[in-house]
């Protein structure tokens, strides 16, 4: 079994190598979804790779962030590089980089990433189908499922056993997109789960309308009257330390360590901690267990638990009242003062600390934190190079404009005073750029062909001419009415099959609604209800389906046939493994199938599909160049895209006691959410939908064919319908909502 570690800089990987890891695994510039580091240069990868195959280990490259339209022709340009260094894989999730791969880098070994979210046997069987050698799998799942999964698949499989934990299934996670378009998807993340949320004192309301006035209002009544605040959705680090054994029963191909953006002096311990738990025999693992604890105590991380692997509601995997700060707790910063136009901030250690040490603020209520190395320690009047726990100093700060509006700072350790240098060796610098360079040149030629083939630049023609979106009309809004007309297909999706027996304000081109146990027992009264129409409803697959629930989807998709519905829709690029021995069965994409640029878009269109939903983070610009060069080469699939809703900005497996389902929360910014059980995930959901109604006929001009209106999320009631209505017709006097990444730029 082999122990693999993050590097994310030269020291790291040194640190990595050291400490006994048989690989490491590092960012690959321009496509990993740790992209808030600086990249390592390709020079840096190649010194790397020398190294391990010199020294019999292996590097993996991790490209798995997605990929914009206007990044493929540099996208291409990377993996022709890698490819002739002759890594051991490419860590992956762009499925347009899969499909560059298969197609003109077929010398690359592909991985795929846990932002693509291998839950079950049927998405390993998928991914083989795909050409994927190596499979990460999901964090979510226990050690039972893993097992299942071990013997159920001739894939490798790699598992996180140590690091951080998202809230939400990797690949699902929108909230920091829609917050700013920092998508976490792309290596942007602004971690709004480590942020203080506090419940307000009323059920919330999905109200569209309500204004920003109101919400400030209402969260000013939240304070006043105990709407205590928590860090609800910040997880605990996974330490799997003690799991280590049954792991490597289950017969799991390598253990990961999550942490490329962690210091070497965290790297170090944790990779002895493992190196030492995997060495030891049966007899001597108790001792191992405790020293290697030991170890990973001092690595500087958060608190830990073991996550998901004794089982799926882990208690230990959120402590609300814990920041989640990454660290060694130093204390709660006391004044900040001036002195020779310096700022000096008084505390109280709680551990021992050096001039040198890397240090990080976190300010309350706000979250913000910041993060510098300590430049001078003062204890008295003196300087020191040291000072112990109990001690009184000041500390050298930076700086910022929180101190004065923080009701407190807490101050944290994140990184030890460098000492000397980690020992080790790579090769040459000079000799590895002079060998890249000549790479770069056999590769010029192929590089070109390829991006004229696939990127090369839009003619003016090719570009589409955007229509003016109408603007609203501050009037009476218009009644419920089935006569809207829209200038595009309207497809709309609603969590409940009951909900389509009520009127609606438009008549869709397509119904959505989700394969559930609820609508399944709906299936004969839909038939009368739609008659021929039936044929316009498509059942919707969830993104995340465990092992156990893989034979219920096939048993009630084959109902759902021999009913006579013929269409379906994926939530997982692996879910065609569901139709492949089902004749004339209509099969579409959901957003959750991420899709950013031409070529993956092309490869679902190569997978069989009929309709596709692009990215639901795309902005103006990124949409209309991916479809205008899509359409270049395509015309057969429809493209379309969720315009109007409420997404899950959080998927999650976990459902903790401290959760207030359909109870509105605030984050310190004011903006308010919604936490939703579903059938088998809590998903939480913003209170105010966004939409881009007012942009069908800009849509339109682009290429879209369809736009979906999702209301799965949101309460469907008469007045929601009537206040649909309005914002359809551009009427009404409702505010504004978000677009979410439209009329911005996506990160």
């Amino acid at each position: 079994m082999e122990l693999l570690a993050p590097a994310g800089n030269t020291e790291n990987f040194l640190a990595a190598m050291e400490a006994g890891a048989d690989a490491v695994y590092v960012g690959a510039p321009a496509l990993n979804a740790r992209n808030l580091a600086r990249d390592l240069r390709l020079e840096e990868i190649f010194g790397m790779v020398q190294y391990c195959h010199a020294n019999d280990k292996k590097i993996y490259l991790a490209a798995n962030s997605l990929v914009r339209e206007q990044d493929l022709a540099g996208a291409v340009e990377t993996l022709a590089i890698l490819e002739a260094m002759h890594t051991d894989g490419l860590i992956v999730q762009d499925i347009g980089i899969v499909r560059l791969i298969r197609e003109y880098f077929q010398d690359i070994p592909l991985h795929a990433s846990t932002l693509l979210s291998a839950n079950n046997s049927q998405s390993l069987a998928g991914f083989k189908t795909m050409g994927f050698e190596r499979v990460v799998l999901a964090r979510e799942l226990t050690l039972k499922e893993i097992e299942l999964l071990c013997q159920k698949s001739e894939l490798e499989i790699e598992v996180f056993v140590h690091g951080a934990m998202c809230f939400s299934y990797s690949g699902l996670c929108l909230f920091s997109s829609f917050l700013g378009g920092k998508s976490g998807l792309r290596g942007k993340c602004v971690q709004p789960c480590r942020r203080h949320y506090s419940w307000n004192t009323r059920k919330g309301s999905h109200s569209a309308g309500r204004s920003k006035k109101k919400q400030q209002s209402r969260k000013k009544q939240s304070a006043g009257s105990g709407g205590k605040g928590q860090y609800l959705f910040s997880m605990n680090d996974l330490s799997a330390l003690e799991a280590v054994p049954a792991l490597q029963a289950a017969g799991v191909a390598s253990l990961k360590i999550e942490g490329r953006l962690r210091s070497a002096h965290y790297v170090s311990h944790i990779v002895r901690a493992y190196r030492l738990v995997m060495d030891a025999s049966e007899e001597d693992f108790p001792e191992a267990l405790q020293e290697a604890t030991l170890l990973s105590n001092r690595a500087m991380g958060r608190k830990t638990s073991s996550g998901y692997f004794f089982s799926p509601q882990p208690a230990s995997a959120i402590t609300p009242h814990h920041s989640g700060n990454m660290g060694d707790y130093l204390g709660r910063l006391g004044n900040v003062k001036a002195f020779e136009r310096r700022l000096y901030g008084k505390l109280t250690l709680k551990e021992e600390l050096f001039d040198g040490d890397r240090i990080r603020l976190h300010a309350e209520p706000s979250g913000e934190r910041l993060s510098f190395s300590l430049k001078e320690l003062r204890q008295g009047n003196d300087c020191v190079e040291r000072s112990k726990a109990g001690n009184k100093v000041q500390l050298l700060l930076p700086p910022w404009d929180l101190y004065e509006g923080s009701s407190r700072i807490d101050v944290y350790r994140v990184d030890v005073k460098k000492d000397a240098a980690v020992a080790g060796i790579l090769p040459e610098s000079r000799k590895v750029a002079a060998e890249l360079h000549k790479i770069r040149e056999e590769r010029a030629e192929n590089i070109r062909q390829i991006v004229s083939e696939l990127a090369s630049p839009l003619a003016t023609d090719e570009i589409p001419e955007l229509v003016t979106p109408r603007p609203y009309v501050s009037k009476k809004a218009k009644k419920v009415s089935r006569k809207i007309k829209a200038p595009l297909d309207l497809w709309l999706r609603m969590e409940s099959a009951k909900s389509l027996f009520k009127a609606l304000p438009f008549n869709p081109d397509r119904y959505l609604i989700p394969i559930s146990r609820s609508n399944l027992s709906q299936v004969g009264q839909l038939k009368r209800h739609l008659g021929r129409r039936m044929r316009d409803l498509t059942w919707c697959l969830p993104p995340v389906v465990f092992e156990g629930e893989q034979q219920r989807f096939a048993k009630q998709i084959q109902q759902l046939v021999r009913s006579g519905f013929r269409s379906f829709q994926l939530g997982h690029i692996t879910q065609f493994t569901f139709f492949q021995n089902e004749q004339k069965v209509y099969l579409s994409s959901d957003y959750t199938v991420s899709l950013m640029n031409s070529q993956a878009v092309t490869l679902v269109e190569e997978g069989g599909l009929e309709a596709a939903q692009l990215s639901i983070e795309s902005d103006r610009s990124m949409l209309v160049e991916l479809i205008a060069r899509y359409r270049r080469y395509h015309s057969d699939m429809k493209l379309g895209m969720t315009v109007y809703g409420a997404p899950a900005l959080f998927t999650a497996r976990l459902d903790p006691d401290h959760f207030q389902h359909n109870k509105t929360l605030s984050s310190p910014k004011n903006e308010e959410f919604v936490i939703i059980k579903k059938e088998n995930v809590t998903a939480t959901v913003p209170v105010r939908p966004f939409s881009l109604l007012p942009y069908l006929f800009e849509l339109k001009s682009a290429g879209l064919e369809y736009a979906v209106v999702d209301l799965s999320n949101l309460p469907c009631g008469k007045k929601e319908m009537e206040e649909l209505a309005a914002r359809m017709t551009l009427t009404g006097k409702y505010s504004k909502l978000p677009t979410f990444n439209y009329l911005g730029t996506l990160e």
